[in-house]
C-alpha cells in the first residue's frame, strides 16, 4: 500500500480510502444492497491487510447503521491507533433543532451521536457533506456553527474541515 499526507496537514494516510457507504441495516430503507456486519467482514478483513488505513463514513449512511458497522469492525479487525476514521455531517438524521444541517447545534448533537455509533471518543476528519443554506456563511460556516470547538473537546483532530477534493 502507498500512504500520503492528507492535505498540508501531515496526516499519514492510505492512498486507498475504505469508503463504508455500502454498510448498514436495510430495515432502515436507506439503501436495499447495503452489507451487514456479517457481508462487511471480508471487505473490513482484506482492507486491513492491504494496509488500507483510510475509513470513510458517514452519519447519514445507513442512517447511522454504517458508523455502527464500522465502530464494531474497528474494534475487531484492527486497533484504533492503526485507522485515520472520518466522518461527515448534515442530512437530516431526526427532526429535532440538531437532526440536520451545520448550525451549532447540530454539529454538537451530531458529532456526540457519531461518536456513540463508532464507539470512539474522536474521529480523525469531521467533513462537511453538504453546503448548507441555513447556516449563514458571512461569518464563516465553520466559525458560526462551533466546529472550531471540536478540537478543543476532544471530538476530532484539528484538521480542517471540508468537502473539497484532497491530493494525496
Amino acid at each position: 500500500m502507498e500512504y500520503g499526507n492528507l492535505g498540508a496537514c501531515g496526516l499519514k494516510v492510505s492512498r486507498i480510502a475504505l469508503g463504508c457507504m455500502s454498510f448498514g441495516d436495510t430495515s432502515r430503507g436507506f439503501n436495499e444492497w447495503a452489507l451487514d456486519d456479517a457481508g462487511a467482514e471480508p471487505v473490513f478483513r482484506q482492507a486491513v491487510e492491504l494496509g488500507v488505513t483510510f475509513w470513510d463514513t458517514a452519519n447519514v449512511y445507513g442512517y447511522g447503521t454504517s458508523e455502527e458497522i464500522t465502530g464494531r469492525a474497528l474494534r475487531k479487525y484492527t486497533r484504533r491507533e492503526d485507522i485515520v476514521l472520518a466522518t461527515k455531517v448534515f442530512f437530516k438524521m431526526d427532526d429535532g433543532p440538531g437532526g440536520s444541517g451545520l448550525s451549532r447545534k447540530a454539529i454538537m448533537t451530531q458529532i456526540d451521536a457519531s461518536l456513540s455509533r463508532l464507539g470512539t471518543d474522536y474521529v480523525d476528519l469531521y467533513q462537511i457533506h453538504r453546503f448548507d443554506p441555513e447556516t449563514p456563511t458571512r461569518l464563516g460556516t465553520l466559525a458560526a456553527s462551533g466546529c472550531h470547538l471540536l478540537p478543543e473537546r476532544g471530538s476530532t483532530l484539528p484538521l480542517p474541515l471540508n468537502q473539497s477534493a484532497t491530493r494525496l
